[in-house]
């Protein structure tokens, strides 16, 4: 099992030293502060939200998830005038305002407009929830409202400086690229292949036609180059490939949907690999363990 990434080691609350509001009564102690049931109403969406597209089918799935045992992992808030503004948790609070539910679990945390932004930023990065240019446009906007160098914001979210700057270049890319990856028709490797391409029309070419072919990234970065004519024996170990490559990646998806959280499949040979599953906090690391019906 994957130890937390540094910087992350204990969940979003590592990132704010937040002072937890005097508990009601009725208020439970969570690993990650004073948790209590807030109006849905008294909510408002987080305007710092970095993620636009929530698909219709995995919120059903949520809803559906939450008729049946509650809202397991509270949303975290901070107070915005008369009422709270939401920091992480969206999906969740999507889902119960669809269900017409009047009370969510909340944690209430102290949060500036940058700590908003970051931790709207990480929650959903550690998640996989974002697509490839909304994690471009993240970092590009904590960098630029809140001028932050590349390390610093490095730093911030916890990642290599060079996952950031290779985020970064896809803002690089025609819009046409951008809305492919947007739609999970391309991914990041691929679009790194067609940063490879200097000329736009020919980057947006060689992105439908890796769309239309089903090029693996290491046949988009082929293309890039312009290596071509490769012989039958060629493409059909491209394709054994492209299709185990398929097949893992819809077993990992299916592993982080029903964990709720980021599992990695890491291929070491022909028949060994290993299953890498993250969590950030004590909490999520119970929920996990609950998930996977081990009792301690």
């Amino acid at each position: 099992m994957a130890a937390p990434k540094r910087g992350l080691g204990k969940g979003l609350s590592a990132l704010i030293p937040a002072k937890a509001p005097a508990a009601p009564a009725a208020a439970a102690v969570h690993p990650e502060g004073v948790e209590r049931h807030l109006r849905v109403a008294d909510i408002r969406p987080n305007r710092f939200q970095p993620r636009h597209s929530f698909r219709d089918e995995t919120l059903a799935e949520l809803m559906q998830s939450i008729r049946e045992k509650g809202v397991i992992e509270p949303v975290i808030v901070r107070r915005v005038g008369g009422g709270y503004e939401l920091i992480a948790g969206e999906r969740r609070l999507r889902a119960v305002q669809k269900l017409g539910l009047a009370q969510i679990p909340a944690i209430v945390r102290q949060a500036t407009d940058q700590e908003a932004l970051e931790l709207a930023l990480i929650e959903n990065i550690q998640r996989e929830n974002l697509n490839p240019m909304e994690e471009a446009r993240g970092y590009e906007r904590l960098q630029k409202e809140f001028l932050l160098t590349q390390d610093g914001l490095a730093r911030k979210v916890g990642k290599e400086r060079s996952t950031v700057a290779n985020s970064l270049r896809l803002l690089m890319l025609p819009v046409p690229v951008q809305k492919l990856l947007e739609d999970d028709k391309l991914t990041a490797g691929h679009a790194r292949a067609i940063l490879m391409i200097t000329d736009p029309a020919r980057q947006i070419s060689a992105a439908r036609e890796i769309v239309a072919k089903g090029y693996s990234v290491r046949e988009a970065e082929a293309l890039a180059r312009g290596e071509g004519g490769r012989g039958s024996s060629q493409r059909a170990a491209a394709r054994k490939a492209r299709n185990l490559d398929q097949y893992l990646a819809t077993i990992q998806g299916e592993l982080q949907r029903a964990l709720g959280t980021k599992v990695r499949l890491i291929v070491q040979g022909k028949e060994k690999g290993k299953i890498e599953i993250e969590y950030y906090s004590n909490h999520d690391f119970e929920r996990i363990l609950k998930k996977l019906d081990i009792k301690l």
